[in-house]
């Protein structure tokens, strides 16, 4: 238990610049102060995607205009931080290495301590930012545009894969599948909406591994199967688009549903937790609450402004694994060269809990 512990987190893996300050004195939860966001779609939409280099050169003009944004709103100083945690990985390099680089930096200036956070336990933990923060353990659904994975979750630190996907995630498939229908960039959440307006039968598009017996994803078939559909249609795609678009979603999130339920019946688990960006997704919360509610199973989703990278899932989980004593601080401080993981499992992520004292 710490007396004090503000934990200043700084998001940079992608193309959202995030930084947060949480209060994680004490044994409750750790406690979001301020949070500050910059989202570059509108950089990246002409290219139709993200550009690395652009991405780190706007992390360079963001991050430090939002981390006075964030001190200032939560009436604090930079003296008052007891820790900077960073993104570590996975991410593009050029870009977690501006986040890495401000945080060690200004770690040093404070003589404070510099923590490198894996970006996927954000992720997991967001959830504890909202009103309703869910119980250990639980099954963890973790669908973004770059990671799609079934996790088992005793407790900080403690997680079992338990299957992910074997190519696209979901969200590549949400926003390739859009690219495919013409949808500006990023596709997903264009081709959630006009799905409202189509008829999700309309087409008879594949599950990919539904019954491969594993809970194991792939979605590059499903891809494949909508350019193949959009050709067929030629100059009919315009009029049926909304109906290709509700298809394509509907066979996504009909996979997420089915391997999430199969994952809880395998861990006899009675608590769900959602995260990531597709985690947004109105039909994939509707499925699940409803198939859930059936089986007498809590779901748990991070507030809406948290599911897509953020720096508040960042602190939050820097600030419970102080906690829970699995971070050496004595070992960090004075420390400040660093390293990023562009790729990095969540299972290499686990250390042993640090003797306190």
């Amino acid at each position: 238990m710490f007396e004090k512990m503000l934990v200043l987190g700084i998001e940079s893996s992608c193309d959202e610049t995030g930084v947060a300050l949480v209060d994680a004195s004490g044994t409750g939860v750790p406690r979001l102060l301020s949070h500050a966001l910059f989202s570059q779609i509108a950089m990246h939409q002409p290219f139709g995607g993200v550009v690395p280099e652009l991405a780190s050169r706007d992390h360079i003009r963001r991050v430090l205009p939002l981390t006075q944004e964030v001190m200032q709103s939560a009436q604090r100083t930079l003296a008052d931080v007891d820790v900077v945690a960073y993104t570590r990985g996975p991410g593009l390099a050029g870009a977690l290495l501006v986040g890495a680089g401000v945080a060690c930096s200004l770690a040093a200036a404070l003589g404070k301590p510099a923590m490198g956070v894996h970006h996927l336990e954000g992720h997991l933990l967001s959830p504890f930012l909202s009103a309703d923060p869910p119980e250990f353990p639980f099954v963890a659904l973790l669908v973004s545009g770059g990671h799609t994975q079934l996790m088992r979750v005793d407790s900080v630190g403690s997680y079992e894969l338990l299957g992910e996907t074997i190519d696209d995630a979901a969200g590549e498939a949400f926003d390739k599948s859009a690219k495919l229908m013409g949808m500006p960039y990023p596709g997903g959440p264009h081709l959630a909406k006009l799905a409202l307006e189509g008829d999700g039968a309309a087409f008879k598009l594949p599950r990919p591994l539904l019954h491969s017996g594993n809970l194991d994803f792939s979605f590059a078939g499903l891809k494949t199967a909508v350019l193949t559909q959009a050709k067929k249609l030629g100059d009919d795609l315009e009029s049926r688009k909304a109906d290709l678009a509700a298809s394509t979603q509907a066979a996504i999130v009909d996979v997420l549903v089915k391997k999430t339920l199969a994952a809880l019946s395998q861990t006899a688990l009675k608590r769900l937790v959602v995260a990531g960006g597709v985690g947004a997704n109105a039909l994939l919360r509707s499925q699940l609450n409803a198939a859930c509610r059936q089986r007498g199973i809590r779901v748990h989703y991070p507030e809406l402004a948290f599911c897509t990278d953020n720096g508040a899932m960042i602190a939050m989980a820097a600030g419970m694994r102080l906690q829970a004593g699995l971070v050496d601080l004595q070992g960090l401080q004075g420390s400040y060269t660093f390293d990023v993981k562009p790729r990095w499992n969540l299972s290499e992520f686990q250390p042993r809990p640090v003797p306190m004292g």
